[in-house]
């Protein structure tokens, strides 16, 4: 999830109906996933020149346990959750403010 989107869901969710919040512990969020490669290429839309090189660490087999797909269908439903940004508008903004 790009951090904007994060911020966005904070802020949907304090200004949300109070009605509407079915759940009161917590809500799973989900938005884009990505490879390194499909970043990569997406970058390189905007900087030919790219190249990427990595090695995998310890903190692959973290990423590993984690489950394959996040369930928001609640938040979805129950506050109008949707990301804004995919992998396109993200890397657009991300190149643009790191300059």
């Amino acid at each position: 999830m790009y951090m904007q989107d994060a911020v966005n869901a904070t802020i949907q969710i304090m200004q949300a109906e109070a009605a509407t919040i079915k759940t009161r512990t917590s809500y799973n969020l989900a938005a884009i996933s990505f490879t390194p490669e499909e970043m990569a290429t997406e970058i390189k839309k905007h900087i030919p020149e790219f190249e990427i090189s990595y090695d995998t660490d310890f903190r692959q087999a973290i990423a590993d346990s984690w489950p394959q797909i996040i369930d928001d269908s609640k938040a979805r439903k129950d506050w109008s959750w949707n990301h804004e940004f995919d992998l396109s508008l993200m890397t657009s903004d991300m190149l643009k403010n790191l300059k």
